[in-house]
């Protein structure tokens, strides 16, 4: 009976082992002689980005604006070296500035006397008159000039996106990052001890002045390509960086700093995520693509 059992338990050991030599000699045998062996992944793929130039004209609009609201007109020029790297540049100036809702109803209902002659503009002196129109509050909230963005674009992934599994347009998926120099106009300094500073309460000192930052940036979008030469993307952007954009006295005194000074300068600039939408008609040089093997 033992030997019996014996003769059984090593004869399964036996057949297992054989199994599992002829199935490792059958996946072998598949990966040597296979007939997709050595094959690329796909062949004569469509290579839109790489050896080509790029100029893509772009239309970018600020999001989640305080007090003003911007839209950029600009372009994006990059050279793609390979199909999932490019080398470029991003600018685009100010075209088009619009208040918000806060800032209409900041100026409607904020008073103008001496409790708020440093943060509101106010008409004549001392403090405006019923014969003198207001100032607008929106005259003094900050803007953006222009942005000039050297970056370097990554392309992870590419294929085709279906709309309603009829129209199929190849699209790719890039990350972009760089440096941004970003030009801004915001309410001059003011209340200091320097020898041009005029009182914060004085109707001058409202006026903005230009001045700039350097900010990192990055963006992540899609690019579709509805044709050889042309293409179309969507870009979501970042530009985070401290300024003053309501032109108010809040910070300098007190613990942290954290209360008025009468003063109006860089302490009272705040942090900000500005974010950005940009959308863009890209033209590419040469005008027909490589192929793939």
């Amino acid at each position: 009976m033992k030997r019996r059992f014996v003769r059984t338990v090593l004869a399964s050991v036996l057949a297992a082992g054989a199994l599992s030599t002829a199935s490792a000699a059958e996946a072998q045998e598949i990966q040597l002689t296979g007939p997709l062996k050595g094959a690329p992944a796909a062949r004569h793929m469509r290579l839109y980005r790489e050896g080509r130039f790029e100029i893509a004209p772009s239309i970018s609009f600020t999001l989640l604006d305080e007090y003003r609201r911007t839209i950029l007109a600009g372009a994006r020029l990059n050279y793609n070296v390979t199909d999932w790297l490019a080398v470029g540049v991003w600018g685009a100036a100010g075209a088009v500035s619009s208040t918000t809702d806060l800032t209409d109803r900041i100026n409607v209902t904020a008073p103008r006397d001496p409790l708020t002659a440093i943060n509101v503009n106010h008409a004549a002196a001392p403090y405006g008159n019923g014969n003198a129109p207001q100032p607008s509050f929106g005259d003094q909230t900050a803007k953006i000039s222009y942005v000039i963005a050297p970056q370097l674009t990554f392309i992870p992934f590419r294929g085709k996106l279906a709309i309603f599994n009829k129209i199929f347009v190849d699209t790719d998926l890039y990350v972009a990052g760089g440096v941004g120099f970003v030009g801004i106009q915001e309410r001059q300094d003011c209340g200091g001890t320097g020898q041009n500073l005029h009182p914060c309460s004085d109707p001058r000192t409202f006026a903005l002045q230009s001045t700039s930052k350097i900010a990192p940036t990055g963006g992540v979008g899609l690019t579709f390509y509805p044709g050889k030469w042309f293409s179309i993307g969507v870009e979501y952007r970042a530009l985070p960086f401290s300024w003053n954009r309501a032109g108010f006295d809040s910070r300098g005194a007190g613990t942290n700093g954290n209360f008025p000074d009468q003063k109006v300068d860089s302490n009272d600039e705040t942090f900000k995520f500005n974010q950005l939408v940009t959308i863009a008609l890209g033209f590419s040089l040469p005008t027909t693509p490589k192929l793939s093997e």
